[in-house]
């Protein structure tokens, strides 16, 4: 297996930060969780999952890491590499944004941030796993030079798979 480097764990954009979790962040996840529909981790659960991305990030080097407004540090959500249904050689890229930020090009934006992090860990693709009916994940995607790679069924319905070569 290749060397990799370590993804930087500190991004920004012009307009979003994007750092390591922190307990602090239980709260914000849960609300973004709460927005999925199927219910509300508890804070304990809710603590548990930052534990283990943390703890992940140590082992493989890959970060899934919140998204945080610039200029007033609001939690907006959160975006990375993770290994997923792929492999650390050639992880997956995966975001979700809370509601009330959808369509302003947040995703896009740290998508490309999380892009050149990976890009600068000497890897050479990524991955990323959508759900046929998610419409604006595959616009972000593609503009992020994702391209369809296959589909597959899982017991949730229709996967879309799309890679992404890196300089």
């Amino acid at each position: 297996m290749p060397a990799y480097q370590p993804m930087s764990l500190h991004l920004e954009t012009e307009r979003l930060t994007l750092r390591p979790w922190a307990q602090s962040d239980a709260d914000d996840v849960r609300a973004l969780h709460a927005e999925r529909g199927d219910g509300t981790p508890t804070i304990e659960d809710t603590r548990e999952i930052i534990a283990r991305q943390l703890a992940t990030t140590e082992q493989t080097g890959l970060a899934l890491l919140p998204i945080r407004h610039r200029d007033v540090g609001d939690f907006i959500g959160y975006c990375g590499l993770i290994v997923g249904r792929s492999t650390v050689d050639e992880p997956e890229i995966a975001f979700e944004l809370c509601k009330a930020a959808h369509g302003r090009g947040y995703a896009t934006e740290a998508a490309g941030a999380v892009i050149d992090a990976a890009s600068a860990t000497g890897r050479t693709r990524l991955w990323a796993t959508v759900r046929s009916w998610n419409t604006p994940s595959f616009r972000v995607l593609e503009k992020r030079g994702f391209e369809r790679s296959h589909v597959s069924t899982d017991d949730s319905g229709e996967l879309v798979w799309l890679t992404r070569a890196l300089p």
